[in-house]
């Protein structure tokens, strides 16, 4: 299964994602930069951080907790 982590250039949420990330075991993911994508901007906007499934495209959004991340990524 492949993760996305959407996220935007000096975000302190976005760091407390990528140590969530990694307390839930969860090392291997792609991140994706919405600062240069207006439309990206447009999508997601305050909802910054979010994990994406790409194989389901179900997306969790900030706050999440290890706990959360493994649930997500176990979901079927």
């Amino acid at each position: 299964m492949k993760l996305t982590l959407i996220q935007r250039d000096d975000c302190q949420l976005c760091d407390h994602a990528w140590e969530t990330l990694a307390a839930a075991g969860v090392s291997d993911f792609d991140p994706l930069w919405i600062d240069d994508d207006l439309g990206l901007q447009a999508r997601y906007g305050e909802r910054i951080p979010v994990l994406r499934r790409e194989d389901t495209g179900l997306e969790l959004d900030w706050p999440f907790d290890a706990q959360a991340v493994r649930g997500f990524v176990a979901a079927r």
